[in-house]
């Protein structure tokens, strides 16, 4: 780690190979937490490039265990989280409306790190037990709609970083690298990132796979479509700048999406909006995602046709339905 810190602060980069070997070491438990939590700030102080996030997604898929959900036409959506703007759970709740309509959503995730509770936090506070069965996983999909993969199991080997992780309380790269690394490879994703630059590079490393995505930053920093302000939407075919009256939403004020202040709060506000209870603006950032999600699965319909489709999925009840039969499966 010495040479390769060395390299590194003398502003050097490393190349996909490198940054593949050196977090492959790091995953082995060659590396002590002082020299991990080191070589983690150096990319707090200057940006990753698309040859190490290359290599590092390369590293991390090598790594993990993965799941054959393919029968299933499954889409994920996901964040990189690090925004540092503390909404509820957008993505959690996101993923739950879009199996009410009948996608099947194999959801990738983990506890906050740089966030008050992520979506690891809020399942397993309703007794969701995290699995990396294949079996039980096709079970929820096929009776609930959703499937959720809870990120440290099947990436057994980063239990050398999640200490550092939770220690320093910041984003790392491990947060870029999040919504990548699906152990199941679903064929979508609608991917939330917090900045410009990132959502370029995310719109680089997705032309190469076979995946069908849209990459989403909210040009206010959320890494979701938050209906603060305009977002940008990055597909295989198609980049565009989004306002909140093109969904035919208004514009919200941030204070209208915050989530709560810890695990207890935030399951609180996520059952509620789940009820189908939730504000006006609660929901509209919601249907807002949903709706965005399953365009990219419909492209053959609207925005607006597939944002009422969403709106139907909560309003009915069906949302809550797929989320109530997930929880009873892990009775």
């Amino acid at each position: 780690m010495k040479e390769i810190l060395n390299h590194l602060f003398d502003y050097k980069t490393l190349s996909k190979t490198e940054a593949t070997e050196v977090l492959k070491k790091i995953a082995s438990g060659k590396y002590n937490d002082t020299q991990i939590a080191v070589f983690l700030g150096v990319f707090q102080m200057r940006a990753i490039t698309l040859e190490e996030l290359i290599g590092f997604r390369q590293a991390l898929k090598d790594l993990a265990i993965r799941v054959d959900l393919s029968e299933f036409e499954t889409i994920d959506l996901c964040g990189t989280g690090g925004d540092g703007k503390n909404t509820f759970n957008i993505s959690t709740l996101t993923s739950f409306v879009v199996a009410g309509t009948g996608a099947k959503v194999a959801k990738h995730g983990n506890y906050g790190v740089s966030s008050n509770c992520g979506s690891s936090n809020v399942l397993e506070h309703f007794g969701y037990k995290f699995s990396n069965d294949e079996s039980k996983l096709k079970k929820e999909l096929d009776q609930s709609g959703i499937c959720f993969l809870h990120a440290p199991l099947f990436n057994p080997a980063m239990k050398h970083v999640a200490p550092v992780r939770r220690q320093l309380g910041l984003k790392t790269f491990f947060n870029i690298l999040g919504p990548m690394i699906n152990p199941s490879s679903p064929l979508n994703q609608l991917v939330g990132v917090y900045s410009l630059e990132l959502a370029r590079m995310y719109g680089y490393v997705y032309q190469t796979t076979d995946t069908r995505f849209s990459i989403i930053h909210n040009l206010d920093g959320y890494d979701e479509i938050s209906l603060t302000a305009p977002f940008k939407i990055i597909s295989r075919n198609k980049e565009a700048i989004v306002e909140p009256r093109d969904l035919g939403l208004n514009t919200l004020d941030a204070k209208a999406i915050e989530g709560g202040e810890g695990v207890k709060d935030s399951a609180s506000i996520f059952k509620t909006i789940i009820e189908g209870k939730g504000t006006q603006a609660q929901n509209d950032v919601v249907l807002a995602n949903a709706g965005t999600a399953l365009h990219m699965l419909n492209p053959d319909k609207g925005v607006l046709d597939c944002i009422e489709m969403a709106r139907e999925s909560l309003i009915s009840g069906k949302t809550l339905s797929s989320f109530t039969k997930l929880i009873d499966l892990n009775k």
